[in-house]
């Protein structure tokens, strides 16, 4: 089972980083999130949570190990990813199920958010504002330059 998912919800538990070393010389590296996607229903008293849910959160990226520096328990966020369907066997034998997001994004929502500090642009440190590459205008493919 493979199905697109959005949702919006708290990171319950740290995060959780580890990294899968195999033939290649990079290693495969992986932040684990405990999110519940909550359900809110406006109500007198504000919103009521009616019938959330908790599922891990994957995201497979070359960047896991710092963002899990920048990821915190309690934090809200946007996830979207795909739904992917796991089966296992516990120690008890008995067969199991997880669902679980394969996250593609996972955005900070700026609930709770105290400030945000930005790394100045590799161009800004050298004291000079330069476009980078992916500012600079690009040819059309199958054009050449006019001289």
């Amino acid at each position: 089972m493979s199905t697109r998912f959005s949702g919006e919800g708290n990171i319950g538990t740290p995060p959780e980083y580890r990294e899968f070393h195999g033939d290649n010389d990079e290693p495969r590296r992986l932040l684990r999130l405990n999110v519940y996607f909550d359900n809110p229903v406006p109500s007198r008293d504000g919103y009521e949570d009616r019938g959330g849910l908790w599922m891990p959160v994957e995201i497979w990226n070359k960047d896991a190990e710092h963002w899990a520096k920048l990821y915190q328990k309690g934090m809200r966020v946007l996830v979207e990813g795909r739904l992917i369907r796991e089966e296992w066997t516990d120690s008890d034998n008995n067969e199991r199920v997880t669902i679980k997001v394969d996250a593609r994004v996972v955005a900070i929502l700026p609930y709770r958010i105290e400030a945000v500090t930005l790394i100045p642009k590799q161009q800004e440190i050298d004291g000079e504002a330069k476009p980078s590459d992916a500012e600079l205008p690009k040819e059309p493919k199958g054009r050449k330059a006019k001289a």
